[in-house]
């Protein structure tokens, strides 16, 4: 049920901005709508490009010692397989048993690597998305606008304040 509200929920807020623009064209007081693509200030803005060069440059070496994990743990695998016929079977479990946990290894890593970098770019958009809102509040008082909406199914270019608040992030 809470998938069904939140699938509705853009469509519910857009019906809502319409139905309060139709009631004050009703009463004779123009209203006007912004709208933001959120996506495009995520990856076009100069805020954003420098955080993902950040990010990229604090996650660079973890990621540099992964792959070389992983190609560790491919060549001792291959090295297993090609010798697995000729070794005495002790032999040949402890390396059965070294490449499985250096599988494991490797899994862990990149599992948590996933995640810190997720997490990091998670921290970066909020506080893109913080200073956004901010501007976002600016310029819709600025040009007197009554509704900013952020997802759309088509919108015209005539509302899209999106470059204005990329130009404000850039600065």
């Amino acid at each position: 049920m809470l998938k069904t509200v939140t699938a509705l929920l853009p469509r519910t807020l857009a019906m809502a901005a319409l139905c309060a623009c139709s009631l004050a064209q009703a009463q004779n007081a123009p209203s006007r709508i912004g709208f933001v693509f959120t996506e495009r200030l995520m990856t076009d803005s100069k805020l954003a490009k420098a955080a993902d060069a950040k990010i990229e440059a604090e996650f660079s070496k973890r990621q540099k010692a992964n792959r070389d994990m992983l190609a560790r743990l491919k060549a001792l695998s291959e090295k297993l397989d090609a010798d697995a016929p000729n070794l005495v079977e002790p032999e040949r479990t402890r390396r059965y048993r070294e490449v499985a946990d250096l599988e494991k290894d490797v899994q862990r890593t990149q599992r948590e690597f996933n995640e810190d970098l997720l997490q990091r770019k998670s921290e970066e958009r909020a506080n893109i998305a913080q200073k956004a809102y901010k501007l976002i509040e600016q310029i819709a008082e600025q040009d007197h606008l009554d509704v900013v909406l952020q997802e759309s199914a088509w919108t015209s270019p005539r509302i899209d304040i999106t470059d204005k608040i990329i130009k404000l992030l850039d600065k």
